[in-house]
């Protein structure tokens, strides 16, 4: 029964906090207080119609995807290419490739700025969204090179005998289907306002979260009766 022990008291220190996070983010006090002297849902209320946490959740989103996209176009092919085909130096581009995760974020941080400051980019999406794209690199490029090396390249070969171009065989089958932003604004909200909407911001992150590991635990036991 240790282990079992163990194992109950580890959850119940991970999700401490968020026993605390949820009950404060529907707290009418005006501050954060635990717990809660009365409860509503006017935090939630100023979240989705306050522009001071509307505009960096909406910054967020559109610095993820160009960062997303960004790191996909460079990445896929990197990864291929790598995989796929023999050259020589192929050991050196391994190494450049996983630099952003070898040198130090204070290092990096200060290359960036350099950079994006003579481009003129500093504080602008577009530059947000380079500096994440490259720290993403390694990272997407571990996940895809360890993904096509265990992919089965029949099923591409069996997909193009079938009529199906490139494209449509990579799409169907070997990929399947300056700013302020939401972290930088919670940070600022815990460090300068002690503002209790991020409580309710919280709660609707790790809500998310919660919802997409259980709607990915009902489509895995779906999938063996459909099949």
């Amino acid at each position: 029964m240790l282990p079992v022990i163990l194992a109950l008291l580890g959850a119940l220190f991970l999700l401490a906090p968020i026993l605390v996070v949820v009950p404060m983010s529907f707290s009418t006090a005006i501050s954060f207080a635990f717990p809660p002297p009365g409860y509503w849902l006017g935090y939630y209320a100023k979240y989705f119609t306050s522009e001071e946490w509307l505009e960096p959740t909406v910054n967020s989103l559109v610095i993820a995807f160009g960062a997303m996209t960004l790191t996909m176009l460079l990445v896929v092919p990197a990864a291929f290419g790598y995989v796929r085909y023999r050259f020589r130096g192929k050991a050196l581009v391994n190494l450049l490739i996983m630099a952003p995760l070898i040198v130090p974020h204070v290092v990096s941080a200060l290359a960036y700025y350099g950079f994006l400051g003579r481009a003129k980019l500093t504080g602008t999406l577009p530059g947000v969204m380079i500096a994440h794209g490259m720290l993403a690199v390694p990272v997407a490029f571990l996940v895809i090179s360890a993904t096509l090396k265990g992919f089965d390249q029949n099923l591409e070969r069996a997909a193009m005998s079938s009529g199906a171009g490139p494209f449509r065989t990579f799409v169907h089958v070997t990929g399947g289907r300056g700013a302020l932003t939401r972290p930088k604004k919670m940070y600022e909200s815990i460090r300068l306002e002690s503002d209790p909407v991020i409580a309710a911001v919280s709660t609707l992150l790790v809500s998310a979260v919660v919802l997409g590991v259980l709607l990915s635990l009902f489509l895995r036991r779906r999938s063996p009766h459909a099949a």
